[in-house]
């Protein structure tokens, strides 16, 4: 009798699971694969960051900007003429250039910020050499990031001064007189800024046996920053990264820096190459990569396939304000 029992339980057991109509079956997978979907999705913006930049596309996009900032130690501020106002010397390449009225990035700054903004970029220049040893031919290595923070640094601006001639831009040999006449005892901070010219001109990336190389994108970038240090203790340096690019491959078709390799790595290799200098050096960094220009807005921002327009220079200066001075020109870092 308790066999009959549970033999009957099991049939009405089964008869109930069978009056489950199919459409609560395919709810419930619904359910799950919805579920999934989420998780995959959120999983994937969590890897991509929550820092929210605005005004880039129509709406925002989230990214997670790779900012990371240094304090200047009192005691080597200290060292420093304070003349009650901040200096900020720029150097770099178009990024600084291209524009020459307000729309310019170093123009952006001084008029968001209120403060004494010197502008030395030298258009075409790389942070890298392209010869170890200078060659006259090869005028533009004296504009380069090492070579111009060596000037700095020995007071000598006859190279760049001499060729300076070799170009019919005026820019070349205003800069240089205008670096020759700075007083680096008043300057605060002094900001790197170049363009993805080092990527485009192929300058190597590294060379993992000699980490001040001055070939190489990330031994220049040291050997000038270390440089300064020695010299002037009291500068903060900030490091600001480029945008995105776009370049031609050797087919001439026209690729994006995102992606494509030179031979050297990509356009993100030498933005790591900048991130870990900066961080063995001390240098603030900036990151203008993500969550600035990427594929989907590019037309939007990019005035060609490297140089930015008056928006995008607009909103990097804000950007570097709202990292290196959070609170203003009168607040204590």
């Amino acid at each position: 009798m308790s066999r009959n029992n549970d033999r009957n339980e099991g049939m009405d057991e089964g008869r109930g699971f069978q009056d489950i109509p199919r459409w609560v079956y395919w709810a419930v997978a619904g359910v799950i694969v919805a579920v999934l979907a989420f998780s995959i999705f959120k999983l994937v913006r969590w890897n991509m960051g929550t820092a929210e930049t605005e005004g880039v596309v129509e709406g925002d996009f989230e990214v997670e900007v790779l900012d990371q900032i240094f304090l200047m130690p009192p005691d080597k501020k200290a060292l420093g003429v304070d003349d009650g106002k901040e200096t900020i010397l720029f150097l770099g390449n178009d990024v600084l250039t291209y524009y020459s009225d307000e729309n310019g990035f170093v123009q952006q700054v001084e008029k968001k910020l209120g403060a004494t903004c010197i502008n030395a970029g030298f258009p075409g220049s790389t942070v890298a050499l392209k010869n170890a040893t200078y060659d006259p031919e090869y005028a533009m290595d004296a504009f380069s990031f090492y070579n111009v923070a060596n000037s700095i640094v020995n007071q000598d601006f006859s190279r760049m001064l001499q060729a300076s001639t070799s170009f019919g831009d005026s820019r070349f040999d205003e800069n240089s007189a205008l670096l020759k006449s700075v007083d680096m005892s008043t300057v605060d901070t002094l900001v790197i800024f170049y363009d993805a010219q080092d990527y485009i001109n192929l300058r190597i990336g590294m060379n993992p046996d000699n980490d001040s190389d001055p070939i190489t994108y990330s031994g220049a970038l040291n050997a000038g920053i270390k440089a300064i240090q020695e010299k002037y203790p009291y500068i903060r340096i900030v490091c600001m990264s480029f945008p995105m690019c776009y370049a031609y491959d050797a087919t001439g078709a026209l690729v994006s820096g995102d992606r494509f390799d030179f031979g050297n790595g990509r356009l993100t290799t030498y933005l790591q190459f900048m991130i870990d200098t900066c961080g063995a050096t001390g240098v603030s960094f900036v990151d203008n990569y993500y969550g600035t220009i990427h594929e989907d807005n590019s037309s939007g921002w990019m005035l060609d396939n490297i140089h930015v327009n008056a928006a995008c220079n607009e909103h990097m200066a804000q950007h570097f304000i709202e990292a290196i001075y959070p609170n203003g020109l009168n607040a204590e870092e």
